[in-house]
């Protein structure tokens, strides 16, 4: 405490013996306290810059996002390219059964690897940006009602849809449950795709029967993975970890 009025006195030239005292006796009125309010000026002062520049190192971090993909139609250079998408991706083959292939092929669809895409604004007048037509949004083009289900049923309160991890996992377990309530082979992508687009109700309902631009795109999911099939076998050895020699129990 002896210090901390020894700064204070001496700074507006009051003797230390006084500020003791008037310490020791509680009366504290005497000690002229501009100091300590430009102290705590100067420590507010500081913390606004410190939280000032935390959050442009936040924003600057989340507005640079992931690069997409140089090759987008090989999945082993994308694999290549981002070391860390084959372990998400494989993470979620294995906790929702949906194979790698066709995953990324309704990922290249819905986005073409792109972490914040958005569907294209309307125009009002026809110069005019006008509203978006959904909240879709991200890798998977997740809509945001669907991204909250997820997040309540599967995923986290942390999870993002412009993050890979969490936007193929949140495919793999959407396509998981079209393939338990509308009947869908894991493996079938042109069927898995209808019904991601159209929503289950309108998949059972045949609602993409009435669009024909939509089936085409359907049959180039499948096409896709199909060579992302052919593709990834002939690499997957790559991204695999255990590898090599182990030599039992060491």
């Amino acid at each position: 405490m002896a210090d901390c009025y020894e700064l204070q006195v001496t700074s507006y030239g009051l003797k230390v013996q006084e500020a003791q005292r008037a310490s020791r006796i509680g009366v504290l009125e005497i000690i002229d306290l501009r100091g300590f309010q430009l102290a705590l000026f100067k420590t507010r002062y500081f913390a606004s810059l410190l939280l000032a520049g935390g959050l442009l190192v936040f924003l600057f971090h989340g507005c640079a996002g992931t690069p997409q993909p140089r090759r987008i139609d090989n999945v082993c250079e994308i694999f290549r390219e981002h070391s860390d998408w084959y372990e998400d991706a494989f993470n979620s083959y294995k906790r929702w059964g949906i194979p790698i292939p066709v995953m990324m092929a309704i990922m290249h669809q819905e986005s073409k690897y792109v972490s914040d895409a958005k569907p294209p604004r309307t125009t009002c007048l026809w110069i005019f940006p006008g509203p978006r037509p959904s909240s879709a949004y991200g890798y998977a083009q997740a809509k945001d009602e669907t991204w909250e289900e997820y997040q309540e049923s599967a995923g986290s309160f942390w999870s993002d849809r412009d993050d890979f991890g969490d936007a193929i996992d949140f495919v793999g377990w959407y396509c998981n449950l079209s393939s338990k309530k509308c009947g869908i082979p894991k493996g079938d992508a042109r069927n898995l795709y209808l019904a991601y687009h159209e929503g289950r109700g309108g998949f059972n309902r045949k609602t993409y029967n009435k669009k024909g631009w939509l089936l085409k795109v359907a049959n180039k999911v499948q096409k896709r993975a199909n060579r992302y099939k052919s593709q990834l076998s002939s690499c997957e050895g790559e991204f695999r970890k255990g590898g090599g020699c182990c030599l039992w129990p060491f």
